[in-house]
């Protein structure tokens, strides 16, 4: 039966070791890494038709927007941070035939990249939009059920919990 799922609130942890580090009262904008293939075009010395052939995917890049000034985050920014980070993102989704709240979640490992402030106008709320660069890990959660899981250190790719790589990585000889 068809239905329609629409995402009501969202948070964001900066941070899964500390959990004040909620920023639900300030985010304004959060934007999932946009999921896309790379390709190569290709045009065969017998062929009359070019072809795409799929090479891999593209860079993760999650954004997200506060408002007001975050002083811990400023903390995280840059080079100055050794390690990655983990972001955590939850978000409602409701499902609009039965009217149930259904759990979305994003884990993201990666270093702070970009912090941009808003131009600051007297009688409006400035923010800041932040960047997530250099991500390594990636799992993608819904109603509790694990929809896509990458890391980059392990090569491993799961799509609905299934592994999309285990031959690649058996014939490697890549340990988990």
């Amino acid at each position: 039966m068809s239905t329609i799922y629409v995402m009501e609130a969202a948070n964001l942890f900066a941070g899964d070791h500390d959990p004040t580090a909620s920023k639900h009262l300030s985010l304004a904008e959060l934007k999932l890494p946009p999921l896309q293939e790379m390709y190569q075009e290709h045009h065969a010395g017998g062929s009359r038709v070019q072809i795409e052939v799929a090479v891999g995917i593209q860079k993760l890049e999650p954004t997200f927007k506060l408002n007001g000034w975050d002083p811990d985050l400023l903390t995280q920014f840059g080079l100055g941070s050794s390690r990655q980070k983990v972001f955590t993102a939850y978000g409602v989704i409701r499902d609009k035939r039965t009217g149930l709240a259904i759990e979305a979640k994003a884990i993201i490992e990666g270093r702070l990249g970009k912090i941009e402030p808003d131009a600051f106008q007297r009688g409006e709320l400035q923010g800041h939009e932040y960047a997530i660069n250099e991500v390594m890990h990636y799992e993608l959660w819904f109603n509790e059920k694990e929809k896509l899981f990458w890391d980059f250190f392990s090569s491993e790719w799961r799509l609905d919990g299934i592994s999309q790589n285990d031959d690649e990585r058996r014939i490697l000889r890549v340990q988990r």
